[in-house]
């Protein structure tokens, strides 16, 4: 099984290559300069030079403060850039995953968002996402979108190495308690892409494979709770000690506003694709013993 994702450079990008070998598959991954997003250029000569079974659209413009400034590059890349790949899936025959976000939904649901609830982002950065979700499902029945929330890894910038690094300047970290979310471990996320490649891959004909899944670990957090969870491994395993504060939304005040609930439901997945995430906390740890053995 061959990949192609987009984003090179990203944690999701890094940790498919990371997880490949698990699966028996190749991951090429893909990225500026040879192919950005916010270029109207085709895509498909590039990825048919690297003939895949499967492509993952995992780049993105995911600053998503800045998105409200630029609403134009936003939408560009991430619906744009969406359509843009997903034609060039349909000219080389292969399905498209398309990772998306739980900001689409507005966060005024009580319980789990599920596929069949109505997005209503409420910010650019989700308006934006939805875009390339619409566009991606528009352009073939045999492409998918995977919506995921809060995610940490071993590689690039992430709210879990921000905690770690902060927690070695600062004796006291107030972080926000009314917002809730499903802490994503970049590295699981992965081994869910390689399960549903390889499902697309061996039952092209299943219908259910395909469609709009959720993919988040079973129980939510806050992102207080998050960090209280980093700081508490900070002090068992270095003996550092940081008090985590939670505070309120309104506390710190962002350009762009924030889905209060974004827990999602992923029994879809489970049922369709067989594949559940681990509980958050299980993951946690062994990607924060990464995180401190590196500079941060």
């Amino acid at each position: 099984m061959r990949i192609v994702v987009t984003g090179k450079k990203g944690q999701l990008a890094q940790s498919l290559l990371e997880r490949a070998p698990l699966f028996e598959a190749t991951v090429v991954a893909v990225g500026r300069p040879e192919l950005d997003l916010a270029d109207a250029r085709p895509a498909a000569d590039l990825l048919a030079a690297a003939a895949p079974d499967v492509i993952v659209s995992a780049a993105a413009y995911t600053v998503v403060d800045r998105a409200e400034s630029e609403p134009a590059l936003a939408h560009a890349v991430n619906g744009g850039g969406a359509r843009m790949l997903a034609e060039a899936a349909a000219a080389l025959g292969v399905p498209l995953i398309h990772i998306s976000t739980d900001y689409v939904f507005d966060g005024s649901k009580p319980g789990l968002w599920t596929e069949e609830d109505t997005p209503a982002p409420v910010s650019i950065y989700g308006a934006s996402k939805l875009a390339g979700e619409q566009a991606v499902l528009a352009a073939s029945s045999g492409n998918i979108v995977v919506r995921i929330g809060w995610v940490y890894s071993p590689f690039g910038a992430n709210f879990a190495k921000t905690i770690l690094r902060l927690a070695g300047e600062r004796d006291v970290l107030r972080v926000v308690s009314d917002q809730t979310g499903g802490p994503s471990s970049a590295l699981d996320i992965a081994d869910g892409l390689l399960t549903m490649a390889r499902n697309v891959c061996t039952a092209p004909d299943r219908a259910d494979l395909r469609g709009v899944f959720h993919m988040a670990p079973p129980e939510p957090a806050t992102w207080a709770e998050f960090a209280g969870e980093i700081c508490a491994w900070l002090a068992a395993k270095r003996g550092r000690h940081v008090t985590v504060e939670p505070i309120t939304t309104a506390d710190y005040p962002t350009a762009a506003r924030r889905p209060a609930n974004s827990c999602l439901d992923a029994r879809r997945l489970a049922l369709h694709h067989g594949f559940r995430m681990a509980p958050w906390r299980t993951s946690l740890p062994p990607v924060l013993e990464r995180l401190a053995s590196i500079p941060i």
